[in-house]
């Protein structure tokens, strides 16, 4: 059974997107089947990977809304022979689901039985949620086995990061008795600075959770790669930033959270 992890912080701009890309297609690269969900109205996930938002006939959407199955709705990115990965592409009218799923009959859960249907052919789906904490992301997180926390290393880093665990706790009581924190990753980490090392050492003293080895470095093929509809290992595989994904890839896999799923 597909493991799924929802990407999400309520914080914009800490690499929570190209974190959902670039660990899916490292995912991908290591030979696992990977579904990559954009679950943003913004859609960068989906461009990101190569797909042009306005030239789609349905997305994930249209799926919620029951207007067409994932299989009409999915991208197979054919982005290299050795990558396994498939999209559910976003769509900008993701923007007014607090108004549009108000009549479903329990609308926090239309992702979880929307995947429940495929999760049996992937080894991992990765959830780009938006950066607030409504219908969008509560629905990732009840669809979740795990949620992954991409913290930007810069001095405001644990603001609202109580509010984010408090949320993940409050689905977990109401909606989602399996859901549990993957871990928190650091991104944007800039060797140069002592505040990135402080930041560092301060969310290790304050956060009571699993934090990764792996720390994603400030790099700039990194914030070049998803202009070109690329991932990181395919955009420049050679760059700290490919190395950094390929890790965070690696210690994903062996995360012992997933020993009973």
């Amino acid at each position: 059974m597909g493991r799924i992890i929802a990407i999400a912080n309520q914080k914009g701009g800490v690499g929570k997107t190209t974190t959902s890309i670039n660990l899916a297609a490292c995912l991908a690269e290591k030979g696992k089947k990977v579904l990559a969900v954009d679950m943003d109205p913004q859609g960068n996930l989906t461009s990101g990977l190569g797909i042009d938002k306005n030239n789609l006939s349905y997305t994930i959407y249209d799926a919620m809304c029951g207007e067409c199955n994932l299989g009409e709705c999915m991208v197979i990115r054919p982005l290299d022979k050795k990558l396994n990965l498939s999209v559910l592409p976003s769509s900008r009218n993701l923007a007014g689901a607090e108004v549009d799923f108000i009549d479903e009959d329990k609308p926090q859960y239309i992702l979880k039985q929307l995947l429940s249907s495929v999760r049996d052919k992937y080894d991992f789906i990765v959830i780009d949620c938006p950066p607030a904490l409504g219908i969008l992301t509560v629905n990732s997180m009840t669809a979740a086995d795990t949620v992954l926390v991409p913290i930007q290393c810069e001095f405001f880093a644990l603001d609202g990061l109580s509010q984010l665990i408090y949320t993940i706790d409050l689905i977990k009581k109401k909606l989602n008795k399996a859901l549990e924190i993957e871990g928190v990753v650091f991104t944007m980490y800039d060797a140069r600075t002592n505040l990135s090392l402080e930041v560092v050492e301060n969310v290790k003293n304050n956060l009571d959770q699993f934090i990764y080895k792996t720390i994603i470095p400030r790099n700039v093929r990194l914030a070049e790669a998803p202009s070109f509809g690329l991932p990181i290992n395919l955009y420049d595989s050679r760059s700290a930033g490919a190395q950094g994904y390929r890790d965070l890839a690696d210690e994903v896999i062996k995360n012992k959270l997933y020993a009973n799923l």
